[in-house]
Formats: structure tokens, sequence, C-alpha cells
């Protein structure tokens, strides 16, 4: 220890730290410091969502009672828009355009019906998803959880709105003359299936909207699109074919996703089975699909962990 007198004061100077030119990782790992919010492994963080999976069902039952809070009739618009919607295509496409000529009455509102609430399962993940991070700022700066429970949490909202769906779609099969069968068991495995693949795709779009919220705006004139290339509401396999589309073009869109999942669930649920034309090797399409995007959406949005809510 040094000693210098300046105007009868004595200063002591401290001697030198032996942390003193560490760089900040070792020093950190000297102490066993960790960076605040830093991504854990995949293996850990799927422990950690597992380990909140009662935080990620509740989250998701508390934005399904409070979508339609405000509205009047409530819950009822759960089923009422997809049912509305339905009734818009069948006046287009069913009565004008004449598409349910070539499948009948019985069979073409059904037929439609499936379409339009099937679609708007994948839809309104897809819209969900965009929104979860950027839309819930607040709760992702305030409290520290795997993120990926939010575009999961809004995915399982979409699957319990769908399921409220599916008791109207059991009355107008019924109501049609479309009783149930054993092919009836199969909509619980392509449920399955299509909610993995939402799940992925909304993980997807909740990174990409993090960083750029305008593609909110632009996702709705997306899916739209991909709605009319689903066959929604009209036979796409007969429409390509009217329209003599080369057989690639009629393969590829049969094989997207969207048209997969609502030809399997037509299939399972409709009693005339040779109106609904499914694709090559629709099962191996299907539980690819949900692979594909459950799987790479999840280490996909997981590569981001740490960025969320940053900036």
């Amino acid at each position: 220890m040094s000693e210098t007198t300046h105007d009868s004061a004595v200063a002591m100077s401290a001697p030198p730290s032996p942390d003193d030119g560490l760089p900040a990782g070792e020093l950190a790992r000297k102490y066993g410091l960790a960076v605040s919010g830093a991504r854990p492994p995949l293996g850990e963080y799927a422990q950690q969502l597992w380990a909140r999976r009662h935080f990620i069902l509740a989250f998701s039952r508390a934005k399904l009672t409070a979508q339609y809070s405000k509205a009047k009739l409530g819950q009822v618009w759960q089923v009422a828009t997809p049912l509305l919607n339905a009734s818009v295509y069948f006046l287009i496409f069913g009565v004008l355009m004449q598409q349910s000529k070539g499948l009948g009455i019985r069979t073409y509102i059904p037929f439609l019906v499936t379409g339009v609430f099937v679609f708007t399962f994948t839809q309104s993940s897809a819209m969900a998803g965009v929104r979860a991070i950027s839309g819930n700022l607040g709760l992702v700066r305030a409290l520290h959880f795997p993120r990926a429970a939010l575009p999961i949490s809004f995915a399982l909202q979409q699957l319990q709105q769908l399921l409220y769906s599916m008791v109207v779609l059991f009355l107008f099969l019924l109501g049609f003359g479309h009783l149930p069968k054993l092919t009836w068991l199969l909509i619980v495995p392509v449920l399955v299936l299509q909610f993995c693949f939402n799940t992925g795709l909304a993980m997807i779009l909740a990174r990409a909207g993090s960083k750029t919220p305008d593609l909110a705006q632009l996702l709705p004139f997306i899916t739209r699109t991909w709605m009319y290339a689903s066959g929604v509401m009209y036979s796409l396999t007969d429409a390509l074919q009217k329209a003599k589309a080369p057989a690639w073009v009629v393969d590829v869109l049969s094989a997207n996703p969207a048209a997969v999942y609502i030809d399997l669930m037509r299939w399972s649920l409709i009693e005339n089975h040779s109106k609904i034309h499914l694709p090559p090797h629709v099962w191996a399409l299907a539980v690819g699909w949900a692979l594909l995007f459950g799987v790479g959406g999840f280490v996909y949005f997981w590569k981001a962990e740490e960025q969320y809510g940053r900036g």
C-alpha cells in the first residue's frame, strides 16, 4: 500500500484487484453469473413449457372468454361468425355460381360448412400468432417465462373455439342425413395433426411479427388467397380440371396443408366419399405438414428467444 501527501492530507490507494483485466465473459463464469433472459437449451426449454402447461391452458381460456365479452351475444359469436361466412359463400358459390350442382345440396352444405370451419381454425391461429409477441409486450417484458407459451396458447384458444363450432357442424350433418359412422372417429387424429401444424405456423409468424409488426396488416390478404387455393367453397380438383390446369398444378394445390386437412375432415364426416377427392398419400402429407411446421416452427421460435421484448 502506498501513501501520497498533498496539503497535509494522506491518500491511501487500494491494492489492484485480481479481477482487473478479465473479459466480461470470464468474470461472469468466475462468479457463476448468467445473462438475464438467456436462451436455455432446447430440451430444457421444452421442459419449462411443460411446467407451465396450466398457465398456457388458463391463458387460452381467459382469452377465449374475453374475446366477445363486450358483445351483447357474447360467446354466441364464436359459432355465428363462421356460420355467417358460410352463408355468404353459399349464396355466392352455391347459388349464384352453381358450385353445388355436382355435389347436390344434401352434400354441398355440409361440404361448405366443414371447409369454412376447418380453414377458419388455421386462419385464426395464424392471425393470433402473428400478434402473439408484438401484442403482448407488457407481459413479455414484465415476466420471465418461455415465450413460446404465447403462440401455443393462442393456437389452443382457436382449437377450443373450433370444438364449439363442431357441435353446430354435427347438427348440420345430421340435418342433411349424414348419420354417425366409424369414420367420424378419424376427426380426432385430423384435429391433432392440424393443431400441431397451426401451432408451428403460429410460432413462425410470432417470431416474424415481433420484428415486423406490419406483417399483421398483410396477413389477411395472404390467408384470403390461401383460402381460395384450398377449395373451401368448392371442389378444388374439379375446378382445376374444368380449367384444364396442368397435372402438377392440381397435385401442388391439392397437397397444400389447408386443403389436406379440409379434405380429410370432409372425407371423415360426409357420407358420400366418392364426391371427396383425396390427394395421393393424404395421411403421409397430413403427418408431414404437422411435423415440419410443428417441430420446425418450435425450433425457429426458440432460436430468437433472447430477442423477444427487446428494443
